[in-house]
Formats: structure tokens, C-alpha cells, sequence
């Protein structure tokens, strides 16, 4: 039926062998999910749940997979008859059933390298080679060429394996032992989605054919209609109506217009103006330095400007003066929102930037809104050394270099050369 060596192109082996090292993770093993369990993602210099850090990773993260399930996924799909002498070599268009995107978390692509390494582990832990970059299968018609050597009703395809899942992410915080303190690398609060795929596999597939159980190809043969009288009557070479694959291309139709409003009714609501909200702070009253350095956060004089690193007395308005407000601490870790005394804002990443690496940090109206909420990690008790990382985007805070008016801005994985690492000093 097809030359030797094309049965299953580009087919990956699910086969995953290794015990998860990891507690409690493992992979969504679901019909069409790959059997058996993650495999820890051992990475040369990456920490693991429980290691020991220290105050120079406050300011940084790392992922941790969650779980993972692996489903077949036809992306092109045509029915298509031949009769003889219409055998041989023959390019047939294919219909898009399924566009399957590559992304991490909020921003609907792949920014930054957390996201990147978080796929990069989602591929070690399940034994896949995956896209770590921001692509997209086609959404348009695409070609495939097949030498069809016998006549028959024939399925052909382009198809993926589809990876979805959720992560966590490995921050650096004090952590108690007995009656001591240390930094030890524990889970954070916040976590995500991602979805990614592998290799594009192309073929033909036919009613007949004994296929392997959760595979692209046997994917493709359910929408052969198997069975209905397209399959079965006599029909002149060419394409064959297939109610299966109109339904499957209607389907992914419908959710990617249903993707689309949810966006734009996100856009909407990020555009209204938020009111403001009554906060509970703290008596006391900080200033966020760099450890050692007479710069700290200073909040913007001008609108539209952002955070910056400022000396103590470069003003008398205050701004370098923030409290802690709507704190609350959930398993060592405080989430707070910071308010500037100087302005009466709140610190805050721009709505419209959000989605993006580096963007930079500003005040706002204070208002309940995840963009202005901050975790912070800490540093062994008698140490003021922090690292904060914004709720809403997942991403550490920190600075490009040391100088006075370099913005504060945020970065997916931190500053892993120390400058995410802050202290709260009192005033």
C-alpha cells in the first residue's frame, strides 16, 4: 500500500519508562494521553524541590512540571478515493481541522526564558521532542504527497502529538528546622498551563488498515467515516465528503471563535479603569534597596514613567517610602500590595505590557487587582533580604544594571546574577 519506511512518519514512541522522582506529579493519563508516569527532568545546575539556595537566588525561579497529557492530534485531514488507474503518485490538499499554538502561562506565546525552560523539561520528564519556541501549526490548506498503490477509500493526513499540562515553579524562601532557619528551594504559589506539540507526521490511512491504538494515524482513521456509504459506494477518483472531518474542522472553528471573545472580553475588562480600593497597610514604613548600595525603588514623579532605582535623598516627596498592605502568608510566603507613600499609588505592571518580558514596573490607582499583588521571599530571620515576584504575570522583579534611574523591570526566570535580590529596610 505506501512504500517501505512511510507507515508511520515522523511517529514518536510514548514509551515512558522512568518513576517520577518528583511527589505527587504525574501525567494525566487520560484516552488519549500517553501511558506512565513523568520522569524527573535532570538538568545540570537545576535545583530540585528541598536544595539548598541561597539569598542571591530570592530574586529568581525555576519550573516544575506538574502534569502532562499527551493526545494524537490530526491537524489536516481529506478523505480521498482511488480507483484504478488512478494509482500512483498524487498531491492531495488537505482541509484544517485542528491549529494547535505553542504556549506558556498568561501570555498566549512563548516569552521569556521560563517559558522556554519550563518546555524544555516538559520534553526531558516525558521522553518527547517538543517545540520550546512560540509557533504554530498551519492553519491553512496544506499539500501531501502520497504514492497510492492500490485503489481504495483513503484518510490523509498531517497530524501531531498534542502536549498540554500544568507547571509550578521553584522559588528560593527560609524555610524552619527544628529550631532554626535556612533557604531551601520550595514550591511557589503560583502556577500555569502550557501546551506544546511535537513532530509533524503526514500519511494515508485506510478503513482497513490495522493501526497502533493512540496514534496519529489511528486518529486519522476515525474520521474516515468507516463504514457510511462514502466508504463503501463506487465513487470517482477524488475527494470524498467526510461528515466526521467537517465536524472536527467546525469544532476547532468554534473553540478558536470562542478563544477570541474570551481574549477580547479580557482586553476589555484590562481597559476600564479600576476603582479604588480601600486598603489595610501596615504601620511600618520601607524602603527597598539593593543590598549594599544607596540606591532603592523610588516611585515615578511623571506619569506613565516607572519605578526606578533613586538614591534616599534625591527627593523629599516620599517616594522612596512604601508599606505593606492587604498582606496575607500562605506556607512561609507573603503576598502583599505595596503602596507608595510619596504618590498614594500602588506599585503595579501596566495592563497593556503585562504579557511581555522586561516590562517595567509603575503605580496605579490601588485597586483589588492581581497586577498590583506581590509575593515576597525571605531571607533567614535578622536578614532584611528579599525577592519579590508579581501574582498576576509569575514574573521576579529586578534591574538591568546598577545605576541611578535604571527602571525596575520584571523577568520570567528573575536576575540569576543577584540583582532580583532586594532588601526591606525599615524607616
Amino acid at each position: 500500500m505506501r512504500s517501505a519506511g512511510r507507515w508511520a512518519r515522523g511517529l514518536v514512541a510514548l514509551t515512558v519508562t522512568a518513576a517520577s522522582t518528583l511527589a505527587a506529579i504525574t501525567a494525566v493519563a487520560g484516552p488519549a494521553a500517553a501511558a506512565g508516569q513523568l520522569k524527573p527532568a535532570i538538568t545540570a545546575g537545576k535545583p530540585k524541590l528541598g536544595d539548598v539556595c541561597t539569598s542571591a537566588d530570592l530574586g529568581t525561579r525555576h519550573p516544575i512540571i506538574k502534569s502532562a497529557e499527551v493526545a494524537p492530534t490530526v491537524t489536516h485531514f481529506k478523505g480521498w478515493y482511488v480507483t484504478e488507474g488512478s494509482t500512483g503518485n498524487q498531491s492531495v490538499n488537505t482541509n484544517t481541522t485542528e491549529t494547535i499554538s505553542v504556549s506558556v502561562g498568561l501570555n498566549g506565546t512563548v516569552q521569556g526564558s521560563f517559558a522556554v525552560e519550563t518546555l524544555g523539561s516538559v520534553g526531558a520528564s516525558l521522553g518527547l521532542n517538543v517545540q520550546v519556541n512560540y509557533t504554530s501549526t498551519s492553519s491553512t490548506s496544506t499539500s501531501v504527497t502520497w504514492n497510492f498503490r492500490t485503489p481504495g477509500y483513503y484518510g490523509l493526513y498531517k497530524g501531531t502529538k498534542k502536549v498540554t499540562g500544568t507547571y509550578g515553579s521553584l522559588n528560593c524562601n527560609r524555610v524552619q528546622q527544628g529550631g532554626s532557619w535556612a533557604l531551601k528551594w520550595t514550591e511557589g504559589p503560583d502556577s500555569g498551563s502550557y501546551t506544546t506539540f511535537t513532530t509533524l507526521e503526514e500519511g494515508a490511512v485506510r478503513c482497513e488498515d490495522k493501526v497502533p491504538a493512540n496514534s496519529i494515524m489511528a486518529k486519522a482513521q476515525g474520521l474516515l467515516d468507516c463504514g457510511s456509504p462514502a466508504a463503501t459506494a463506487k465513487h470517482p477518483a477524488g475527494p470524498v465528503p467526510s461528515a466526521k472531518a467537517d465536524q472536527a474542522k467546525r469544532d476547532a472553528g468554534n473553540a478558536a471563535t470562542a478563544a477570541e471573545a474570551a481574549q477580547r472580553m479580557k482586553a476589555t475588562r484590562a481597559a476600564k479603569p479600576a476603582p479604588r480600593a480601600a486598603l489595610n497597610c501596615q504601620s511600618g514604613v520601607y524602603r527597598i534597596h539593593v543590598p549594599g548600595k544607596p540606591l532603592n525603588w523610588s516611585a515615578p514623579l511623571l506619569a506613565n514613567d516607572g519605578i526606578r532605582l533613586r538614591e534616599s535623598n534625591w527627593t523629599s516627596a516620599h517616594l522612596d517610602n512604601w508599606r505593606l498592605c492587604n498582606v496575607t502568608e500562605r506556607n512561609g510566603v507573603i503576598e502583599a500590595s505595596l503602596w507608595n507613600w510619596g504618590n498614594g499609588g500602588c506599585a503595579t505592571i501596566p495592563a497593556d505590557i503585562a504579557n511581555r518580558e522586561q516590562a517595567y514596573l509603575t503605580t496605579a490607582t490601588c485597586a483589588e487587582d492581581d497586577l498590583q499583588r506581590f509575593y515576597i521571599y525571605r531571607d533567614v530571620p535578622g536578614s532584611p533580604k528579599i525577592g519579590l515576584q508579581n501574582k498576576y504575570t509569575g514574573s521576579m522583579l529586578g534591574h538591568d544594571r546598577y545605576a541611578d534611574g535604571e527602571l525596575i523591570r520584571q523577568y520570567s526566570s528573575g536576575r540569576q546574577d543577584g540583582t532580583g535580590t532586594y532588601t526591606l529596610t525599615a524607616v
